[in-house]
């Protein structure tokens, strides 16, 4: 109980604004460097892979609520698939809610990115704990479990132990790690694409189906939002240096 009571005590502290961390032209470097290895070699996107998983269906639940579906269930696997199962009034809302999967996770990651460069770097990290812990209601399989727990778990720990400039050295290497991963997520799908076969794992394949328009331009416009949130995040990484530099 005691233990309860001080992370909420954390999570309230982190929900205040800190000065942004002060890393420098190396250090940014650093972490540039740090979120390309979670997320490019396969031996860490074994794991890190699990994570833009995740923020890629619960991208397609957020989607499934704000159009008034009600979300039945999400299931999350360890070679990295997943499936949100919703119900409601179909037409758009099914592209709509089909449509926020792979763009999802470069969303998140530009979002990160401009918290930690504003000061929000903690509340960006206590926000996100928490979704991921409420999300734990919606998962439908054992191995669900495991993946969402151990990413609440680690977010949890970065709040417990975080804090600060620590707090703000997280969420950059988070939000790079994850616009790093989405255009991995992306060039994959594509792979699928091109190669035509397990194209009923791909969402724009889905999205096809549902709307008739072409699945190369449901790619393109995951390109488009994944390129918008890059770009994006150029200006609070600039910020960054230049309060690195004025310091």
């Amino acid at each position: 109980m005691d233990a309860l009571i001080r992370m909420e005590e954390r999570i309230v502290d982190g929900l205040a604004r800190a000065a942004p961390p002060d890393v420098g032209i190396s250090g940014l470097i650093a972490i540039v460097l740090v979120a390309i290895a979670l997320s490019v070699p396969r031996r860490t996107w074994r794991y890190f892979g699990l994570f833009v998983t995740v923020v890629h269906e619960l991208g397609h639940a957020a989607a499934a609520l704000l159009t008034l579906q009600r979300v039945t269930g999400v299931t999350l696997r360890l070679d990295h698939s997943g499936t949100t199962t919703s119900i409601g009034r179909r037409g758009w809302r099914t592209a709509f809610t089909t449509f926020w999967g792979y763009p999802v996770p470069a969303v998140a990651g530009a979002v990160l990115v401009s918290c930690a460069a504003y000061g929000w770097a903690s509340a960006a990290l206590s926000v996100g704990a928490l979704i991921l812990v409420a999300a734990l209601v919606l998962i439908r399989n054992l191995q669900g479990v495991l993946i969402l727990g151990g990413c609440a778990g680690v977010a949890l720990a970065v709040v417990w132990f975080g804090g600060g400039t620590r707090a703000g050295y997280a969420c950059l290497v988070l939000g790079l790690a994850l616009l790093v991963g989405s255009c991995r997520d992306w060039a994959k799908v594509v792979r699928v694409h091109a190669r035509r076969r397990d194209l009923a794992s791909s969402d724009a394949y889905l999205l096809q189906r549902a709307t008739r328009i072409p699945s190369p331009l449901w790619l393109g416009m995951f390109a488009l939002v994944i390129g918008t949130a890059l770009l994006s995040s150029l200006e609070p990484l600039a910020r960054i240096a230049d309060l690195a530099a004025l310091g």
